[in-house]
């Protein structure tokens, strides 16, 4: 039963992001024109609606097929691998999977129905300015950083527990044999 649940918590999950994303979107294009800023947090936050044609940062502008057909495959495989390990995972990579699903799918509804996806979060560190970008951009590196920290995580506690193997073996008595395997 306890599988079930995370299944159904990770499209949950997924859902929320891709929700939220498109509301986000649909209010910035009702309420502002393309250029126009919402200062925030004076110049270190504002609302800046752009339309882009492109990936992340813009880049690859007008490869809206490109982006389609590897959104379809990432979207595939988050599913396929989420059915495969949901039963055996920890917490944080359904979780990392979950925000990476719900941004996908945001971004490639907006590229499917008009060819672009609107950004409008802009952030200034003194005078370098971070692309702009928006929540399902949020919801895809957050959800990236999640997996990067299990994956550290998960190779700490590998290094915690080759230590403790070690430390056991240093309190064998001297003369004594054991065989070491390597893996």
């Amino acid at each position: 039963m306890r599988a079930g649940r995370k299944l159904w918590w990770f499209y949950l999950i997924a859902l929320i992001v891709f929700l939220v994303d498109q509301v986000s979107k649909k209010w910035i294009e009702r309420n502002l024109g393309p250029g126009d800023r919402i200062e925030v947090l004076g110049d270190f936050f504002v609302i800046t609606f752009i339309k882009n044609p492109g990936a992340a940062f813009g880049i690859l502008k007008e490869q809206t097929v490109f982006f389609l057909i590897v959104t379809i495959v990432v979207v595939a495989g988050i599913i396929w691998y989420m059915h495969r390990t949901h039963r055996t995972s920890g917490p944080l990579p359904p979780l990392g999977l979950a925000l990476i699903l719900g941004g996908a799918i945001g971004n490639f509804v907006d590229r499917a129905i008009y060819g672009e996806v609107v950004d409008f979060l802009q952030f200034t560190f003194g005078t370098w300015v971070f692309p702009i970008f928006n929540l399902a951009d949020t919801g895809i590196t957050v959800g990236v950083g999640l997996l990067l920290l299990d994956a550290l995580l998960a190779f700490a506690r590998k290094d915690d527990r080759k230590g403790r193997d070690e430390a056991g073996r240093e309190g064998d008595r001297p003369g004594e044999e054991h065989p070491q395997f390597d893996g």
